[in-house]
Protein backbone atom coordinates (compact mmCIF):
# COMPACT_ATOMS: atom_id res chain seq x y z
CA UNK A 1 0.00 0.00 0.00
CA UNK A 2 1.36 3.37 -1.26
CA UNK A 3 1.20 6.25 1.60
CA UNK A 4 0.07 9.25 -0.43
CA UNK A 5 -0.05 11.51 2.93
CA UNK A 6 1.96 14.51 3.63
CA UNK A 7 2.08 17.29 6.13
CA UNK A 8 2.08 20.46 5.32
CA UNK A 9 2.20 23.58 7.95
CA UNK A 10 1.86 20.82 10.80
CA UNK A 11 -1.56 19.67 9.00
CA UNK A 12 -1.72 16.16 7.40
CA UNK A 13 -2.94 15.52 4.32
CA UNK A 14 -4.26 12.78 2.16
CA UNK A 15 -2.01 13.31 -0.74
CA UNK A 16 -0.18 16.67 -2.04
CA UNK A 17 -2.46 17.56 -4.24
CA UNK A 18 -3.67 20.95 -3.15
CA UNK A 19 -6.15 23.38 -5.19
CA UNK A 20 -4.60 26.94 -4.77
CA UNK A 21 -7.01 30.25 -4.43
CA UNK A 22 -9.43 30.49 -7.08
CA UNK A 23 -12.63 30.97 -8.16
CA UNK A 24 -13.22 27.50 -7.61
CA UNK A 25 -13.06 27.80 -3.86
CA UNK A 26 -15.50 31.50 -3.83
CA UNK A 27 -18.25 29.69 -2.97
CA UNK A 28 -19.48 26.97 0.18
CA UNK A 29 -20.70 24.99 -3.06
CA UNK A 30 -17.01 25.34 -4.76
CA UNK A 31 -14.95 23.95 -1.64
CA UNK A 32 -17.72 20.90 -1.38
CA UNK A 33 -17.39 20.01 -4.87
CA UNK A 34 -13.33 20.39 -4.32
CA UNK A 35 -13.55 18.20 -1.63
CA UNK A 36 -15.59 15.62 -3.09
CA UNK A 37 -13.54 15.60 -6.32
CA UNK A 38 -10.57 14.74 -3.68
CA UNK A 39 -8.74 17.87 -2.76
CA UNK A 40 -6.73 17.06 0.81
CA UNK A 41 -7.20 20.93 1.86
CA UNK A 42 -7.92 24.47 0.30
CA UNK A 43 -6.92 27.70 -0.16
CA UNK A 44 -9.74 30.05 -0.57
CA UNK A 45 -9.73 33.12 -2.73
CA UNK A 46 -7.86 36.18 -1.19
CA UNK A 47 -9.49 38.51 0.88
CA UNK A 48 -7.80 41.93 -0.06
CA UNK A 49 -6.45 44.88 1.31
CA UNK A 50 -8.62 46.96 -0.73
CA UNK A 51 -11.96 45.49 0.38
CA UNK A 52 -11.14 45.32 4.14
CA UNK A 53 -10.13 48.97 4.19
CA UNK A 54 -13.17 49.91 1.29
CA UNK A 55 -15.89 48.56 3.75
CA UNK A 56 -13.64 50.34 6.97
CA UNK A 57 -14.10 53.51 5.41
CA UNK A 58 -17.61 53.07 4.68
CA UNK A 59 -18.68 52.61 7.96
CA UNK A 60 -16.45 55.73 9.37
CA UNK A 61 -18.36 57.37 7.25
CA UNK A 62 -22.19 56.40 8.06
CA UNK A 63 -21.07 56.96 12.14
CA UNK A 64 -19.55 60.01 12.32
CA UNK A 65 -21.98 61.41 9.43
CA UNK A 66 -24.04 63.96 11.26
CA UNK A 67 -22.60 63.53 14.61
CA UNK A 68 -22.72 66.95 15.94
CA UNK A 69 -26.46 66.80 15.21
CA UNK A 70 -27.11 66.09 19.02
CA UNK A 71 -24.74 66.44 22.27
CA UNK A 72 -24.68 62.27 22.77
CA UNK A 73 -23.31 61.39 19.12
CA UNK A 74 -20.08 61.37 19.65
CA UNK A 75 -20.18 58.83 22.56
CA UNK A 76 -22.95 56.61 21.11
CA UNK A 77 -21.05 54.43 18.88
CA UNK A 78 -17.49 52.40 20.12
CA UNK A 79 -14.07 53.74 19.28
CA UNK A 80 -13.37 52.47 15.23
CA UNK A 81 -10.12 51.22 16.95
CA UNK A 82 -12.26 48.51 18.67
CA UNK A 83 -15.03 48.08 16.15
CA UNK A 84 -14.21 45.32 13.89
CA UNK A 85 -15.01 46.12 10.31
CA UNK A 86 -14.91 44.08 7.24
CA UNK A 87 -16.35 41.96 4.17
CA UNK A 88 -18.08 39.44 6.47
CA UNK A 89 -19.03 37.34 3.86
CA UNK A 90 -15.01 36.04 4.14
CA UNK A 91 -15.61 34.95 7.35
CA UNK A 92 -18.97 33.34 6.61
CA UNK A 93 -17.66 30.90 3.88
CA UNK A 94 -14.53 30.09 6.50
CA UNK A 95 -17.50 28.87 9.12
CA UNK A 96 -19.63 27.36 6.57
CA UNK A 97 -16.83 25.45 4.77
CA UNK A 98 -15.40 24.28 8.14
CA UNK A 99 -18.45 23.00 8.80
CA UNK A 100 -19.35 21.48 5.45
CA UNK A 101 -16.12 19.66 4.82
CA UNK A 102 -13.53 17.55 6.63
CA UNK A 103 -10.81 18.79 5.38
CA UNK A 104 -8.36 22.02 6.09
CA UNK A 105 -9.33 25.46 4.66
CA UNK A 106 -6.37 27.74 4.47
CA UNK A 107 -7.61 31.42 4.05
CA UNK A 108 -5.57 33.87 2.20
CA UNK A 109 -4.76 37.60 2.96
CA UNK A 110 -3.84 40.00 0.16
CA UNK A 111 -2.04 43.33 0.87
CA UNK A 112 0.69 45.74 0.05
CA UNK A 113 0.34 48.25 2.97
CA UNK A 114 1.26 48.42 6.77
CA UNK A 115 -2.37 48.99 6.92
CA UNK A 116 -5.30 47.78 9.81
CA UNK A 117 -5.74 44.74 6.95
CA UNK A 118 -3.30 42.50 8.41
CA UNK A 119 -5.57 43.23 11.92
CA UNK A 120 -7.99 40.95 9.81
CA UNK A 121 -5.34 37.18 10.25
CA UNK A 122 -7.26 37.16 13.94
CA UNK A 123 -10.46 37.29 12.62
CA UNK A 124 -9.80 34.65 10.18
CA UNK A 125 -8.35 32.72 12.60
CA UNK A 126 -11.45 33.28 14.97
CA UNK A 127 -13.74 32.05 11.83
CA UNK A 128 -11.97 28.56 11.88
CA UNK A 129 -9.59 28.40 9.40
CA UNK A 130 -6.99 26.01 9.89
CA UNK A 131 -3.87 28.00 8.67
CA UNK A 132 -3.82 31.34 6.73
CA UNK A 133 -1.98 32.49 3.39
CA UNK A 134 -0.14 35.90 2.89
CA UNK A 135 -0.01 37.01 -0.31
CA UNK A 136 1.63 40.50 -0.29
CA UNK A 137 1.39 41.41 -3.85
CA UNK A 138 3.64 44.69 -4.08
CA UNK A 139 5.06 45.93 -7.46
CA UNK A 140 7.77 49.00 -6.53
CA UNK A 141 7.05 51.01 -8.91
CA UNK A 142 9.11 53.92 -7.18
CA UNK A 143 12.40 53.86 -8.51
CA UNK A 144 13.45 55.73 -4.91
CA UNK A 145 11.93 52.81 -3.17
CA UNK A 146 15.17 50.19 -2.31
CA UNK A 147 15.38 46.51 -2.51
CA UNK A 148 15.36 46.57 1.55
CA UNK A 149 12.72 48.80 1.63
CA UNK A 150 10.52 45.81 -0.51
CA UNK A 151 11.79 43.12 1.71
CA UNK A 152 11.72 44.60 4.87
CA UNK A 153 8.06 45.21 3.97
CA UNK A 154 7.77 41.30 3.72
CA UNK A 155 8.72 40.70 7.23
CA UNK A 156 7.08 43.22 8.64
CA UNK A 157 3.90 42.24 7.47
CA UNK A 158 4.66 38.65 8.40
CA UNK A 159 5.67 39.28 11.93
CA UNK A 160 2.70 41.79 12.57
CA UNK A 161 0.35 38.73 11.90
CA UNK A 162 2.74 36.09 13.41
CA UNK A 163 2.21 38.13 16.97
CA UNK A 164 -1.67 38.40 16.28
CA UNK A 165 -2.65 34.52 15.22
CA UNK A 166 -1.41 31.02 16.64
CA UNK A 167 -2.30 29.31 13.38
CA UNK A 168 0.34 28.76 10.59
CA UNK A 169 1.27 31.26 8.11
CA UNK A 170 2.40 30.94 4.72
CA UNK A 171 4.11 33.63 2.80
CA UNK A 172 3.27 33.40 -1.00
CA UNK A 173 6.71 34.66 -2.47
CA UNK A 174 7.71 36.76 -5.39
CA UNK A 175 10.39 35.42 -7.55
CA UNK A 176 11.86 38.88 -8.15
CA UNK A 177 13.87 39.02 -5.13
CA UNK A 178 17.30 40.05 -5.94
CA UNK A 179 18.64 37.21 -3.50
CA UNK A 180 15.68 34.74 -3.66
CA UNK A 181 17.16 32.10 -1.39
CA UNK A 182 18.00 35.00 1.67
CA UNK A 183 14.69 36.10 1.23
CA UNK A 184 13.42 32.52 1.61
CA UNK A 185 15.63 32.29 4.62
CA UNK A 186 14.63 35.73 6.08
CA UNK A 187 11.02 34.57 6.06
CA UNK A 188 11.48 30.99 7.50
CA UNK A 189 13.61 32.81 10.39
CA UNK A 190 10.82 34.92 10.93
CA UNK A 191 8.43 32.76 11.79
CA UNK A 192 7.00 31.48 8.07
CA UNK A 193 6.14 28.03 8.22
CA UNK A 194 5.52 27.79 4.85
CA UNK A 195 6.57 29.45 1.50
CA UNK A 196 5.04 29.65 -1.46
CA UNK A 197 7.36 29.77 -4.71
CA UNK A 198 5.70 31.32 -7.01
CA UNK A 199 3.22 34.05 -7.06
CA UNK A 200 2.72 35.14 -10.47
CA UNK A 201 1.94 38.85 -10.83
CA UNK A 202 -0.52 39.39 -13.96
CA UNK A 203 0.74 41.84 -16.30
CA UNK A 204 -1.65 44.55 -18.14
CA UNK A 205 -1.85 44.59 -21.74
CA UNK A 206 -2.92 47.83 -24.24
CA UNK A 207 -6.34 47.71 -25.70
CA UNK A 208 -5.11 49.94 -28.95
CA UNK A 209 -8.50 50.86 -30.23
CA UNK A 210 -9.48 52.46 -27.00
CA UNK A 211 -6.06 53.62 -25.78
CA UNK A 212 -6.86 52.37 -22.55
CA UNK A 213 -4.66 50.02 -19.99
CA UNK A 214 -6.52 46.70 -19.20
CA UNK A 215 -6.41 43.65 -17.57
CA UNK A 216 -5.40 40.30 -19.14
CA UNK A 217 -5.45 37.29 -17.39
CA UNK A 218 -3.49 34.31 -18.66
CA UNK A 219 -3.87 30.87 -17.00
CA UNK A 220 -0.36 29.25 -16.52
CA UNK A 221 0.73 26.34 -18.32
CA UNK A 222 3.47 23.45 -17.14
CA UNK A 223 6.52 25.53 -18.78
CA UNK A 224 6.25 27.63 -15.93
CA UNK A 225 6.84 24.64 -13.27
CA UNK A 226 10.74 25.13 -13.72
CA UNK A 227 11.21 28.51 -12.23
CA UNK A 228 9.78 27.58 -8.60
CA UNK A 229 10.99 23.58 -9.33
CA UNK A 230 14.57 24.91 -9.77
CA UNK A 231 14.22 27.44 -6.45
CA UNK A 232 12.60 24.56 -4.28
CA UNK A 233 15.39 21.83 -5.43
CA UNK A 234 17.73 25.07 -4.07
CA UNK A 235 15.92 25.27 -0.86
CA UNK A 236 14.87 22.17 0.32
CA UNK A 237 16.79 21.44 3.81
CA UNK A 238 18.08 25.32 3.35
CA UNK A 239 15.19 26.92 5.42
CA UNK A 240 13.60 25.38 8.26
CA UNK A 241 9.78 26.29 6.61
CA UNK A 242 7.72 23.76 4.20
CA UNK A 243 8.14 24.54 0.68
CA UNK A 244 4.88 24.74 -1.63
CA UNK A 245 5.06 24.68 -5.22
CA UNK A 246 2.40 26.56 -7.44
CA UNK A 247 2.26 27.58 -11.25
CA UNK A 248 2.74 25.32 -13.88
CA UNK A 249 1.20 22.40 -11.98
CA UNK A 250 -1.05 20.24 -14.76
CA UNK A 251 -0.50 16.47 -14.29
CA UNK A 252 1.06 14.03 -12.26
CA UNK A 253 4.95 14.44 -13.85
CA UNK A 254 4.40 18.39 -13.16
CA UNK A 255 3.91 17.12 -9.17
CA UNK A 256 6.10 14.19 -8.82
CA UNK A 257 8.94 16.99 -10.07
CA UNK A 258 7.77 19.00 -7.37
CA UNK A 259 7.89 16.62 -5.06
CA UNK A 260 11.49 15.00 -6.05
CA UNK A 261 12.80 19.11 -5.54
CA UNK A 262 11.60 19.20 -2.27
CA UNK A 263 7.86 20.15 -1.91
CA UNK A 264 5.77 19.51 0.59
CA UNK A 265 2.93 19.92 -1.51
CA UNK A 266 2.06 20.70 -5.10
CA UNK A 267 -0.75 23.36 -6.13
CA UNK A 268 -2.93 24.13 -8.82
CA UNK A 269 -5.46 25.80 -10.29
CA UNK A 270 -5.62 26.59 -13.73
CA UNK A 271 -5.18 22.77 -14.79
CA UNK A 272 -8.70 22.75 -12.85
CA UNK A 273 -9.81 25.79 -13.83
CA UNK A 274 -9.87 24.31 -17.56
CA UNK A 275 -10.96 20.87 -17.10
CA UNK A 276 -12.78 20.66 -13.57
CA UNK A 277 -12.03 19.62 -9.87
CA UNK A 278 -12.54 15.67 -11.31
CA UNK A 279 -8.62 16.42 -12.51
CA UNK A 280 -7.53 15.98 -9.08
CA UNK A 281 -8.60 12.66 -8.79
CA UNK A 282 -7.24 12.02 -12.42
CA UNK A 283 -3.56 13.21 -11.30
CA UNK A 284 -3.75 11.47 -7.91
CA UNK A 285 -4.43 8.00 -9.74
CA UNK A 286 -1.75 8.86 -12.53
CA UNK A 287 0.79 9.17 -9.62
CA UNK A 288 -0.27 6.45 -7.70
CA UNK A 289 0.47 4.29 -11.07
CA UNK A 290 3.97 6.14 -11.26
CA UNK A 291 4.59 5.12 -7.70
CA UNK A 292 3.80 1.89 -7.74
CA UNK A 293 5.88 1.19 -11.24
CA UNK A 294 8.57 2.33 -10.02
CA UNK A 295 8.45 0.59 -6.51
CA UNK A 296 8.09 3.93 -4.23
CA UNK A 297 6.04 3.35 -0.95
CA UNK A 298 5.48 6.79 0.02
CA UNK A 299 5.40 10.03 -0.91
CA UNK A 300 7.84 10.84 2.21
CA UNK A 301 10.37 8.64 0.45
CA UNK A 302 9.98 11.14 -2.74
CA UNK A 303 10.47 14.27 -1.57
CA UNK A 304 13.84 15.84 -2.35
CA UNK A 305 15.38 13.41 -3.89
CA UNK A 306 15.98 15.48 -6.87
CA UNK A 307 17.03 18.12 -4.75
CA UNK A 308 20.29 20.19 -5.42
CA UNK A 309 21.19 18.38 -1.52
CA UNK A 310 20.83 15.23 -3.32
CA UNK A 311 22.06 15.65 -7.01
CA UNK A 312 25.24 14.33 -8.33
CA UNK A 313 25.88 17.44 -10.07
CA UNK A 314 24.10 20.46 -7.68
CA UNK A 315 26.18 23.03 -10.10
CA UNK A 316 22.93 22.02 -12.94
CA UNK A 317 21.15 23.95 -10.81
CA UNK A 318 23.21 27.34 -11.07
CA UNK A 319 25.41 28.49 -13.75
CA UNK A 320 26.27 25.13 -15.35
CA UNK A 321 22.39 24.72 -16.28
CA UNK A 322 22.50 28.18 -17.95
CA UNK A 323 25.25 27.17 -20.23
CA UNK A 324 24.07 23.55 -21.02
CA UNK A 325 20.21 25.02 -21.63
CA UNK A 326 21.85 27.45 -24.52
CA UNK A 327 24.07 24.80 -26.04
CA UNK A 328 21.67 22.05 -26.17
CA UNK A 329 19.31 23.96 -28.77
CA UNK A 330 19.35 22.37 -31.94
CA UNK A 331 17.03 23.47 -35.31
CA UNK A 332 14.06 21.39 -35.84
CA UNK A 333 14.63 18.91 -39.03
CA UNK A 334 13.25 21.11 -42.31
CA UNK A 335 10.79 18.00 -43.00
CA UNK A 336 9.39 18.61 -39.10
CA UNK A 337 9.65 22.62 -39.39
CA UNK A 338 7.39 22.20 -42.49
CA UNK A 339 4.79 19.94 -41.12
CA UNK A 340 4.18 21.72 -38.50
Amino acid sequence: MIDLSTTFMGLKLAHPLVPSASPLSRSLDGCKKLEDAGAPAIVLPSLFEEQIEQESHSLNHFMSYGAESFNEATTYFPEMVTYNTGPDHYLDLIQAAKKATHIPIIASLNGVTDGTWVDYALRIQQAGADALELNVYYIPADPKVTSEQVERRYIDTLFHVKRTVSIPVSVKMSPYFSAVGNMAKRLSDSGANALVLFNRFYQPDFDLENYEVVPHLVLSSADELRLPLRWIAILYKRVAADLALTTGVHSHFDAIKGIMAGASVTMMASELLRNGPRRINEILHDLRGWMEEREYVSVRQMRGSMSQAHVRNPAMFERANYMKALDSWRPDPIGTAMSR
